[in-house]
Protein backbone atom coordinates (compact mmCIF):
# COMPACT_ATOMS: atom_id res chain seq x y z
CA UNK A 1 0.00 0.00 0.00
CA UNK A 2 1.36 3.43 -0.99
CA UNK A 3 1.89 5.95 1.79
CA UNK A 4 3.17 8.61 -0.62
CA UNK A 5 2.30 9.37 -4.23
CA UNK A 6 3.66 12.17 -6.37
CA UNK A 7 1.99 12.80 -9.72
CA UNK A 8 3.47 15.09 -12.39
CA UNK A 9 5.11 17.26 -9.74
CA UNK A 10 6.99 20.40 -10.67
CA UNK A 11 8.53 22.96 -8.33
CA UNK A 12 9.58 26.27 -9.80
CA UNK A 13 10.95 29.00 -7.53
CA UNK A 14 10.21 32.71 -7.99
CA UNK A 15 13.77 33.32 -9.19
CA UNK A 16 13.04 31.08 -12.19
CA UNK A 17 14.94 28.01 -10.95
CA UNK A 18 13.10 24.73 -11.55
CA UNK A 19 14.09 22.46 -8.64
CA UNK A 20 11.82 19.52 -9.51
CA UNK A 21 10.10 18.67 -12.78
CA UNK A 22 7.89 15.88 -14.10
CA UNK A 23 8.32 13.82 -10.93
CA UNK A 24 6.16 10.70 -10.57
CA UNK A 25 6.84 8.52 -7.57
CA UNK A 26 5.16 6.03 -5.22
CA UNK A 27 6.55 4.99 -1.83
CA UNK A 28 5.06 2.03 0.01
CA UNK A 29 4.11 2.06 3.67
CA UNK A 30 6.93 0.67 5.82
CA UNK A 31 9.68 1.44 3.29
CA UNK A 32 13.15 2.76 4.05
CA UNK A 33 14.13 5.03 1.16
CA UNK A 34 17.27 7.02 0.42
CA UNK A 35 16.96 10.09 -1.79
CA UNK A 36 20.34 10.81 -3.37
CA UNK A 37 21.78 13.22 -5.90
CA UNK A 38 24.33 15.96 -6.26
CA UNK A 39 24.01 19.49 -4.96
CA UNK A 40 20.99 21.16 -6.58
CA UNK A 41 19.43 17.85 -7.61
CA UNK A 42 16.18 18.55 -5.73
CA UNK A 43 16.64 16.28 -2.68
CA UNK A 44 15.82 18.88 -0.04
CA UNK A 45 13.02 20.38 -2.13
CA UNK A 46 11.38 16.96 -2.33
CA UNK A 47 11.62 16.47 1.45
CA UNK A 48 10.25 19.99 2.05
CA UNK A 49 7.27 19.32 -0.21
CA UNK A 50 6.43 16.18 1.78
CA UNK A 51 6.09 18.15 5.02
CA UNK A 52 4.62 21.17 3.22
CA UNK A 53 7.44 23.61 3.84
CA UNK A 54 7.22 24.09 0.07
CA UNK A 55 4.22 23.71 -2.25
CA UNK A 56 4.56 22.23 -5.75
CA UNK A 57 4.03 24.64 -8.63
CA UNK A 58 1.95 21.94 -10.23
CA UNK A 59 1.05 18.28 -9.70
CA UNK A 60 -0.12 16.29 -6.69
CA UNK A 61 1.81 15.42 -3.53
CA UNK A 62 -0.25 12.90 -1.57
CA UNK A 63 0.93 11.87 1.90
CA UNK A 64 -1.19 9.40 3.87
CA UNK A 65 -4.22 10.21 1.74
CA UNK A 66 -3.83 14.00 2.17
CA UNK A 67 -3.24 16.10 -0.94
CA UNK A 68 -0.53 18.26 0.59
CA UNK A 69 -0.51 20.75 -2.29
CA UNK A 70 -4.14 21.67 -1.63
CA UNK A 71 -3.79 21.91 2.14
CA UNK A 72 -4.56 25.36 3.49
CA UNK A 73 -1.86 26.94 5.67
CA UNK A 74 -4.01 26.76 8.79
CA UNK A 75 -4.47 23.00 8.24
CA UNK A 76 -0.77 22.13 7.81
CA UNK A 77 -0.57 21.09 11.48
CA UNK A 78 -2.82 18.11 10.62
CA UNK A 79 -0.15 16.82 8.26
CA UNK A 80 2.76 17.60 10.61
CA UNK A 81 1.17 15.59 13.42
CA UNK A 82 1.33 12.50 11.21
CA UNK A 83 5.03 12.74 10.57
CA UNK A 84 8.38 13.34 12.25
CA UNK A 85 11.23 15.41 10.84
CA UNK A 86 14.95 15.14 11.57
CA UNK A 87 17.34 17.85 10.38
CA UNK A 88 21.11 17.96 9.98
CA UNK A 89 21.53 20.57 12.74
CA UNK A 90 19.51 18.82 15.52
CA UNK A 91 17.48 21.95 16.46
CA UNK A 92 17.31 21.13 20.16
CA UNK A 93 16.31 23.70 22.76
CA UNK A 94 19.55 24.37 24.72
CA UNK A 95 17.93 25.24 28.07
CA UNK A 96 15.80 22.10 28.19
CA UNK A 97 16.99 18.66 29.28
CA UNK A 98 16.89 15.66 26.97
CA UNK A 99 13.59 14.58 28.52
CA UNK A 100 12.10 18.07 28.20
CA UNK A 101 13.20 18.43 24.58
CA UNK A 102 11.41 15.22 23.63
CA UNK A 103 8.35 15.96 25.79
CA UNK A 104 7.91 19.51 24.47
CA UNK A 105 5.82 18.68 21.40
CA UNK A 106 3.48 16.42 23.38
CA UNK A 107 3.01 19.13 26.00
CA UNK A 108 2.04 21.55 23.24
CA UNK A 109 -0.63 19.05 22.16
CA UNK A 110 -2.00 19.02 25.71
CA UNK A 111 -1.35 15.33 26.39
CA UNK A 112 -1.62 13.96 29.93
CA UNK A 113 1.54 13.93 32.04
CA UNK A 114 1.54 10.13 32.50
CA UNK A 115 1.06 9.53 28.77
CA UNK A 116 3.87 11.96 27.97
CA UNK A 117 6.25 10.23 30.38
CA UNK A 118 5.49 6.80 28.95
CA UNK A 119 5.96 7.95 25.33
CA UNK A 120 9.12 9.97 26.04
CA UNK A 121 10.85 7.14 27.92
CA UNK A 122 9.93 4.68 25.14
CA UNK A 123 11.29 7.00 22.44
CA UNK A 124 14.53 7.57 24.39
CA UNK A 125 14.90 3.85 24.97
CA UNK A 126 14.48 3.25 21.22
CA UNK A 127 17.39 5.60 20.48
CA UNK A 128 19.56 4.29 23.33
CA UNK A 129 19.47 7.39 25.54
CA UNK A 130 17.29 6.43 28.47
CA UNK A 131 20.27 7.06 30.79
CA UNK A 132 20.65 10.68 29.61
CA UNK A 133 17.21 12.10 30.42
CA UNK A 134 18.56 14.77 32.79
CA UNK A 135 21.42 15.89 30.53
CA UNK A 136 21.38 19.13 28.54
CA UNK A 137 22.25 19.29 24.81
CA UNK A 138 25.68 20.87 25.40
CA UNK A 139 26.61 17.90 27.60
CA UNK A 140 26.05 15.49 24.70
CA UNK A 141 28.12 14.49 21.68
CA UNK A 142 26.86 15.34 18.20
CA UNK A 143 25.68 11.75 17.72
CA UNK A 144 23.78 11.83 21.01
CA UNK A 145 22.16 15.15 20.11
CA UNK A 146 20.96 13.66 16.85
CA UNK A 147 19.53 10.69 18.76
CA UNK A 148 17.54 13.14 20.91
CA UNK A 149 16.28 14.81 17.74
CA UNK A 150 15.19 11.41 16.43
CA UNK A 151 13.46 10.58 19.73
CA UNK A 152 11.60 13.89 19.53
CA UNK A 153 10.56 13.08 15.94
CA UNK A 154 9.19 9.60 16.80
CA UNK A 155 7.67 10.33 20.24
CA UNK A 156 4.17 10.66 18.79
CA UNK A 157 4.63 7.41 16.81
CA UNK A 158 4.35 8.97 13.34
CA UNK A 159 3.75 6.80 10.29
CA UNK A 160 6.40 8.74 8.36
CA UNK A 161 9.86 9.96 9.37
CA UNK A 162 11.58 12.48 7.07
CA UNK A 163 15.33 12.91 7.50
CA UNK A 164 17.21 15.69 5.70
CA UNK A 165 20.96 14.90 5.77
CA UNK A 166 20.75 13.64 9.41
CA UNK A 167 24.36 12.42 9.43
CA UNK A 168 25.81 15.48 7.67
CA UNK A 169 27.58 16.78 10.81
CA UNK A 170 28.80 13.40 12.08
CA UNK A 171 31.90 11.26 11.58
CA UNK A 172 31.53 7.87 9.82
CA UNK A 173 31.29 5.84 13.06
CA UNK A 174 28.59 8.07 14.59
CA UNK A 175 26.82 8.16 11.23
CA UNK A 176 26.52 4.37 11.13
CA UNK A 177 25.26 4.36 14.73
CA UNK A 178 22.49 6.78 13.70
CA UNK A 179 21.67 4.56 10.71
CA UNK A 180 21.31 1.56 13.03
CA UNK A 181 18.90 3.57 15.19
CA UNK A 182 16.85 4.49 12.12
CA UNK A 183 16.85 0.90 10.84
CA UNK A 184 15.57 -0.34 14.22
CA UNK A 185 12.78 2.28 14.16
CA UNK A 186 11.82 1.20 10.66
CA UNK A 187 11.74 -2.49 11.63
CA UNK A 188 10.32 -2.33 15.14
CA UNK A 189 7.83 0.52 14.78
CA UNK A 190 7.00 -0.02 11.09
CA UNK A 191 7.75 3.65 10.45
CA UNK A 192 8.28 4.64 6.83
CA UNK A 193 11.62 6.47 6.56
CA UNK A 194 12.69 8.79 3.75
CA UNK A 195 16.22 10.11 4.06
CA UNK A 196 17.97 12.64 1.83
CA UNK A 197 21.72 12.10 1.91
CA UNK A 198 24.93 12.55 -0.05
CA UNK A 199 26.75 9.89 2.01
CA UNK A 200 27.75 7.25 -0.51
CA UNK A 201 29.17 4.84 2.10
CA UNK A 202 25.95 4.74 4.13
CA UNK A 203 23.75 4.18 1.09
CA UNK A 204 25.92 1.33 -0.21
CA UNK A 205 26.16 -0.38 3.21
CA UNK A 206 22.44 -0.22 4.00
CA UNK A 207 21.15 -1.70 0.71
CA UNK A 208 17.75 0.00 0.89
CA UNK A 209 15.52 1.51 -1.78
CA UNK A 210 17.42 4.29 -3.52
CA UNK A 211 15.82 7.14 -5.46
CA UNK A 212 18.31 9.15 -7.51
CA UNK A 213 17.56 12.70 -8.60
CA UNK A 214 19.52 14.73 -11.13
CA UNK A 215 18.67 18.32 -12.03
CA UNK A 216 15.23 17.87 -10.44
CA UNK A 217 14.38 14.77 -12.42
CA UNK A 218 14.07 11.13 -11.30
CA UNK A 219 16.81 9.07 -12.96
CA UNK A 220 16.72 5.79 -10.98
CA UNK A 221 14.46 4.10 -8.44
CA UNK A 222 15.82 0.76 -7.24
CA UNK A 223 14.57 -1.46 -4.41
CA UNK A 224 18.02 -2.52 -3.16
CA UNK A 225 20.06 0.18 -4.75
CA UNK A 226 23.48 1.73 -4.59
CA UNK A 227 24.81 5.26 -4.83
CA UNK A 228 25.47 5.40 -8.56
CA UNK A 229 28.00 8.12 -9.34
CA UNK A 230 27.41 7.85 -13.08
CA UNK A 231 23.68 8.54 -12.62
CA UNK A 232 24.49 11.70 -10.62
Amino acid sequence: MDLIRLKNVEKRYKNGVTAIYDLNLSIEKGSFVFVVGGSGSGKSTLIKMLYREEKPTQGQVIVGGLDVAKLKNKKVYKLRRKLGIVFQDYRLLPKLTVYENVAFALECLGEKKNDIRMKVLKALEDVGLKNKIHSYPDQLSGGEQQRVAIARAIVNDPKLLLCDEPTGNLDPVKSMEIMQVLEDINKNRGTTIIMATHDKEIVNKMKKQVITLKDGHLVTNKKKGRYEDEAI
